[in-house]
């Protein structure tokens, strides 16, 4: 065992009791980050239009801070982002992330210098916690492959902006430098194509040992990297064993990955995005991801099914309950208030505090009334898989309201790496897996309403070929598992 590993093991230690002060008072830590960012940020403009002055307790800020999603937040953003300060928070933003806007174009999400240290603390504790629970800390003296957007950054008012991964590039810590891989001039390839067959080319002959990305991604590296050995992952990476992902569910893609790379290998997920870095996986026992409490961010939950009424009840994190739909809602030392940022999740755990991210609150089929969300059909393919030699490589779901003949049904369209000998048997497996989730589902199909779902076959790089047409080519760019409307499928046909 080498000092590195030594060090890790010793460091990750250190870490996990640190973090057992927060996770065993979680309440009382979530009231500390609510005070503090209040009190913080009362002489802002935000602050003083919503009377943070006068806010002594959550009730209070309920009733004077309404939920905003990003459109109706931009008023302030806009400021910022033309430079004006002490807009949302003390000062400027050091960045902004920029993202893809969903309906007027460019999102700049603020990052301060308060919180843009929770991205990358957030990220190093996943693996100490990983470390601290295995003993496992050798794979620290192979190289580590981080697939993630380009670090070349712009300017805009004198603010710096680009993708969040982009940005986190700049702040790797010295002590993996030397490990870290692709190069910066590979990392710094803008055509996701390009880019992956660079990677390739650098890091086919290198002892990879940890590999991070979102899978739909990592499978395209993959299936290149087999290509070009003509043998399994695995077998081209003998001490690869560790897999950190986050943006879409891992299940979907399990099969297909170990099939890759010829041996199951272990796996942290973690749940990160530009506008604060919310968990990550903390056991390889225990289901879901840890809810950073002490974080720089104060949550929110409001229940999927109410969202939509008026003035939904606002929960806290000691009022939440298991297993139960909640968007998220968050306030931030970014300076995001009662922010919406379109995820749903779960509390698998509430001790301590673990979720899953169970969808996004836009992605979402209830054409007919069934209220089916993503964490039902990716449970219910994952269980019509299980036991057979079936593979999937991509799929989405959306709804067909007007069929050519017979009843309405909901359209599963997969790009398949092993078909299915029987595809109405399998779609049948599918639709029963959803019945028993879903009493809404279940009441359509009794009642007539719709038909069991059918499968449309996509063809061998489909959902890639579309991801590039739309501009949205790897990266941290994800197909959505259902829609609520048929703009995806159509053009999948």
């Amino acid at each position: 065992m080498s000092l590195k590993s030594i060090a890790a093991k010793i460091f990750a230690g250190i870490i996990h009791n640190r973090n057992q002060k927060w996770i065993q008072n979680p309440v009382e830590t979530q009231q500390k980050v609510f005070n503090e960012l209040i009190n913080y940020a009362k002489d802002t403009q935000f602050g003083k239009d919503h009377r943070f002055i006068g806010i002594k307790s959550f009730e209070d800020f309920a009733k004077q801070v309404p939920i905003r999603d990003y459109e109706a937040l931009r008023p302030y953003v806009d400021r910022v982002v033309k430079g004006e300060e002490n807009i949302l928070w003390k000062g400027k933003p050091i960045y902004f992330a920029k993202t893809s806007g969903t309906t007027s174009g460019a999102k700049y999400i603020p990052l301060t210098k308060e919180s843009m240290p929770f991205h990358i603390e957030a990220a190093r504790n996943a693996i100490l916690s990983y470390i601290h629970e295995t003993g496992k800390a050798d794979f620290v003296d192979g190289k580590m492959i981080f697939l993630q957007g380009s670090p070349v950054l712009e300017e805009k008012n004198g603010i710096k902006l680009g993708r969040l991964s982009g940005i986190v590039a700049h702040f790797v810590p010295k002590y993996l430098q030397k490990n870290r891989m692709p190069s910066w001039e590979t990392n710094c390839i803008e055509d996701w194509e390009t880019k992956v067959d660079a990677i390739v080319e650098e890091t086919f002959n290198e002892d990879m040992s940890v590999i991070s990305g979102i899978p739909s991604w990592v499978q395209m590296y993959f299936e290149k990297l087999e290509q070009k050995g003509k043998k399994p992952v695995g077998e081209v990476f003998r001490n690869f064993n560790l897999f950190i992902y986050g943006g879409v569910n891992y299940e979907p893609y399990r099969a297909k990955f170990e099939n890759l790379i010829g041996r199951k290998v272990d796996s942290i997920e973690l749940f990160p995005a530009s506008e604060g870095f919310f968990a990550y996986q903390d056991s390889q026992k225990e289901k879901g991801m840890l809810l950073l409490l002490n974080s720089g961010i104060f949550y929110e939950f409001v229940k999927s099914e109410e969202f939509f009424t008026q003035n939904p009840r606002r929960y806290t994190i000691g009022e939440v309950e298991l297993n139960v739909n909640y968007v998220l809602i968050l306030s931030s030392n970014a300076g995001l208030w009662a922010y919406n940022i379109g995820d749903t999740v779960q509390f698998t755990s509430l001790k301590p505090y673990r979720v899953i991210v169970s969808g996004r609150i836009k992605h979402y089929i209830s054409a007919f009334g069934e209220h089916v969300i993503g964490k039902e059909v990716e449970h219910a393919l994952k269980e019509a898989m299980e036991n057979t030699n079936v593979r999937v490589n991509e799929f989405t779901v959306a709804p067909q309201i007007n069929p050519v003949e017979g009843l309405p049904y909901h359209e599963w369209l997969i790009e398949f790496e092993n078909e299915p000998e029987d595809m109405e048997a399998f779609a049948l497996k599918i639709d029963n897996a959803m019945r028993k989730q879903n009493v809404y589902y279940d009441d359509l199909i009794v009642g007539k309403v719709l038909q069991t779902l059918i499968i449309s076959k996509v063809a061998k790089n489909g959902f890639q070929d579309y991801m590039k047409s739309i501009g949205k080519l790897g990266g941290q760019n994800k197909i959505p598992r259902l829609s609520n409307d048929r703009l995806i499928a159509d053009k999948l046909q």
